[in-house]
C-alpha cells in the first residue's frame, strides 16, 4: 500500500533554492533516510512532508488511512504538561476516543443526567470497539522501556534527553503508519539509541528520518535519498550500499570530467587555428563547446581532510587523582563520581560511555575546572594546551561576524605538510559559505553556534582536545572532515558522544561510568564494549535461571529431607499420577517461562506486555506446583 506520495515540491531557501522537483514515494514498511550537506534543506523536507511548512510549489500527499507521527530535531512542549498530558495531546484517532471517555466520566462526576449517561456509554463502546483499554499501560511500557517511570512529572523539570524520550515514546505509542523522524537519536544514550535501532528495524511501520547516525543508517533503512544540488536522488539499499554505489558513481562523473577536459583542449586548439565561424555549423560547435564550459562541474563533497602542524606534549600532561563529587536531589545524595584517578599518556584517545545522568559531562567538568571536586585533584602539565568544546557555547560578544569570530584565534592555519589555510577557507569545510561568513553571531541557528565553536577551538591548535557531543549538529560530510582530523591528530582526545560510528573511528579505549559513580576501563572501541556488555547481561540472565532451578532443587531436597522415614506414607494410586503429571507439568511451565522472558526482550510492546502479565502468572502457577510436588515427594 502506498503511504506517502510526493510530486514536484519545490521549497525556496534565504538566498537561494533549497531543494526543487522532488517526487518520490513511500509504500508500507519502507524504511528510507534523507542524507546531505548541511543546508541542503532536510529538515525543511521533512517539514514540508509533515504538513508544518507549506511548499512553494508541488504537492504532498499521506495516505487517509495511515496518519503520520512526527519528531521534530527540537520537540515543542508546555512546560507546565506533565508527561501523562504531553503524550495524550495528539490527534490521533485512538488518542481521541481516550479524550472523548475521559470527558464523559468527568461529566458523570459533574452532571449524572440521562445525556451524560448516553455520551459516556457511547465513548465506553468506542474504547471497547477499538480495544484501547489497556492503550495507557502500553505508553507506561514504552516510558519503562526509556527509563521514564513517572508520568506526573512536569516536562518543563526534564532535562533535554529526557524530552527527546519522551517525545520519541509519544511518536511510537501513536496508531499510525508513517513516522517522520528528524535527528531521533540526538541527545540519547547508547542504551536508547539501540532500543529504537531494533524497534524501527522491526516495526512494519514506514520510516523517513534525518539521521547522522551511520551504524543507524545501515541496520534500519532500505532506501537512501540524497538530497544534492537542489535535487534527490535514490539509492536503494542501507548506508553501506549507498557508499558503494557513491564510490562507482563519483569514478564515472571524474572519468567523464577527463573526457570533456580533453575534448575542450582539443576544441580550444581548433579555435586558435582561425576556422571559419561564420558558418552555422561552426557556430553550433562554438555553442556546444560554450555549453560544455559553463557545465556543472562534479564535485566530491568528502575530498577534504587536513591534520595539523600540532603543539608538543610535555612529560607530565594531565593528572587525575581520586576526584569524587556528589550532588543533592529530591532523592537525596547522589554520588556521580567516585574515586576516580588516572594519568593521561601521550596519544590516549578515550571515549566516555554511559548512560544520560550517569555523570559524563560531570567529569569532563570537573577535568576542566568547570566544577570543583568534593575530594582529589586535576593538574595539567606546563605545555598541556586544552580546548574544551562544550555541549551549549556561549558568545560574549554576538555582534561579532562569523570570520572576525574566528579569526580572534588564528588568521591561518598551519598544517603538518606545512601548507597553510586561511580562516575562510577553514569555515567554508564546515559548511560556512559565502554570505554567512559575514554574518553577526546573533544571526546563527543553535547547530550554527556550535560548529562555529568547534572551527575556532581547532583553529586555536591544541594539544588536548575534550569534546562534549561534538557531532550532534553535524551532517555525514562535516563529521567525516572531523573524523580525519582526529585521527591524525597528535595530542590526546577525551570524548563524549552517542555516535557509535564516530566513537569507534576516533577513540582506542573507554571510560565505562557505572551506576554507583565508580568509572572502569575498556581496552577496547565501542561497539566491541556494546556486544561484550550483551554477552555480559545474557550471562546474567543465564546465571539467573540456573540459581532458580537450584532453589527449586534445593526446596525439594529439603522438603525429602526434612521428612523423617517411619512417618512417611504410601501415595495413593491417584497421587502417584498426581505427582508423574506435577513432574511433566513443571518441566512444560519452565520451558514456557523461558520461552516468555525471551518475547519480553523484544520491541513490540503489546506483546512484551501481555508475556510480562504471562510470565507473573506462570510464575506463581510454578511456585503452587512445586509446593504440591514438596508435598507428595515426602511420601513413598
Amino acid at each position: 500500500m502506498n503511504i506517502l506520495s510526493i510530486k514536484d515540491v519545490a521549497k525556496i531557501g534565504r538566498e537561494k533554492p533549497l531543494f526543487t522537483g522532488v517526487t518520490f514515494g513511500l509504500n508500507e514498511g519502507d524504511k528510507a533516510a534523507l542524507i546531505g550537506r548541511n543546508g541542503t534543506g532536510k529538515s525543511t523536507l521533512l517539514s514540508v512532508i509533515a504538513g508544518v511548512l507549506t511548499p512553494d510549489e508541488g504537492n504532498v500527499v499521506i495516505n487517509k488511512e495511515s496518519g503520520v507521527s512526527y519528531l521534530p530535531q527540537n520537540p515543542v512542549f508546555n512546560k507546565e504538561d506533565t508527561i501523562r498530558s504531553h503524550i495524550f495531546k495528539s490527534e490521533t484517532p485512538a488518542l481521541l476516543k481516550i479524550r472523548k471517555y475521559m470527558e464523559a466520566c468527568a461529566l458523570m462526576e459533574t452532571d449524572h443526567c440521562e445525556k451524560t449517561e448516553k455520551l459516556f456509554a457511547e465513548a465506553g463502546a468506542e474504547m471497547d470497539r477499538a480495544e484501547l483499554w489497556n492503550y495507557e499501560s502500553r505508553i507506561s511500557s514504552v516510558l519503562t522501556t526509556l527509563g521514564i517511570d513517572n508520568l506526573d512529572k512536569k516536562m518543563g523539570e526534564l532535562s533535554g534527553g529526557m524530552v527527546k524520550k519522551v517525545s520519541l515514546a509519544q511518536v511510537l505509542v501513536e496508531d499510525t503508519k508513517l513516522l517522520l523522524l528528524d535527528e531521533p537519536t540526538n541527545h540519547l544514550d547508547i542504551s536508547t539509541i539501540t532500543f529504537l535501532q531494533d524497534y524501527l528495524a522491526e516495526t512494519k511501520r514506514s520510516v523517513l528520518m534525518v539521521t547522522h547516525d551511520r551504524y543507524f543508517l545501515d541496520a534500519v533503512c532500505n532506501h537512501i535519498y540524497e538530497l544534492n544540488r537542489n535535487k534527490v536522488k535514490l539509492y536503494v539499499g542501507n548506508y553501506s550500499a549507498y557508499l558503494e554505489k557513491k564510490e562507482i558513481e563519483s569514478e564515472i562523473e571524474e572519468n567523464t570530467e577527463r573526457r570533456i577536459e580533453s575534448v575542450l583542449r582539443f576544441e580550444r586548439d581548433w579555435l586558435l587555428r582561425g576556422p571559419c565561424a561564420r558558418g552555422t555549423k561552426a557556430k553550433a560547435r562554438i555553442q556546444h563547446d560554450m555549453a560544455l564550459i559553463n557545465r556543472e562541474k562534479f564535485h566530491d563533497p568528502e575530498g577534504f581532510s587536513f591534520h595539523v602542524e600540532g603543539r608538543r606534549l610535555g612529560g607530565k600532561i594531565l593528572e587525575i587523582k581520586n576526584i569524587s563529587k556528589s550532588f543533592k536531589d529530591a532523592a537525596g545524595e547522589k554520588k556521580v563520581i567516585n574515586d576516580f584517578s588516572y594519568t593521561f599518556s601521550r596519544g590516549d584517545k578515550i571515549g566516555i560511555f554511559g548512560n544520560n545522568g550517569s555523570g559524563k559531562s560531570t567529569l569532563l567538568n570537573l577535568i576542566t575546572g568547570r566544577l570543583v571536586p568534593d575530594s582529589g585533584t586535576v593538574s595539567a602539565g606546563e605545555n598541556t594546551a586544552i580546548a574544551y568544546y562544550e555541549q551549549n557555547p556561549q558568545f560574549k560578544n554576538q555582534d561579532m561576524t562569523v570570520l572576525e569570530y574566528v579569526k580572534e584565534a588564528a588568521e591561518v592555519m598551519k598544517t603538518a605538510d606545512g601548507t597553510e589555510l586561511s580562516a575562510a577557507l577553514f569555515l567554508e569545510q564546515f559548511g560556512f559559505e559565502g554570505r554567512i561568513q559575514h554574518s553577526p553571531l546573533l544571526s546563527l541557528s543553535g547547530g550554527e553556534r556550535k560548529r562555529l565553536f568547534l572551527v575556532r577551538l581547532l583553529l586555536s591548535n591544541p594539544n588536548f582536545l575534550i569534546l562534549d557531543e561534538p557531532t550532534n549538529d553535524f551532517d555525514i560530510f562535516t563529521m567525516n572532515v572531523l573524523e580525519r582530523f582526529l585521527m591524525d591528530f597528535k595530542g590526546c582526545l577525551l570524548v563524549v558522544s552517542h555516535d557509535r560510528y564516530f566513537m569507534d573511528k576516533v577513540s582506542d579505549s573507554l571510560f565505562i561510568m557505572e551506576e554507583d559513580g565508580s568509572i572502569s576501563g575498556y581496552a577496547g572501541k565501542c561497539s566491541e564494549y556494546i556486544e561484550y556488555k550483551k554477552q555480559l547481561d545474557s550471562e546474567k540472565e543465564a546465571q539467573k535461571k540456573l540459581l532458580r532451578a537450584e532453589k527449586a532443587a534445593s526446596a525439594v531436597q529439603t522438603a525429602s529431607a526434612s521428612a523423617p522415614a517411619p512417618a512417611k506414607k504410601k501415595r495413593s494410586f491417584k497421587e502417584q499420577k498426581e505427582f508423574e503429571s506435577l513432574e511433566e507439568e513443571i518441566a512444560l511451565l519452565e520451558e514456557k517461562m523461558t520461552a516468555l522472558e525471551s518475547e519480553m526482550s523484544g520491541t513490540d510492546y503489546e506483546k512484551v506486555r501481555i508475556a510480562g502479565e504471562e510470565y507473573k502468572k506462570t510464575e506463581e502457577l510454578l511456585a503452587g506446583k512445586y509446593e504440591r510436588w514438596e508435598v507428595l515427594a515426602e511420601l513413598e
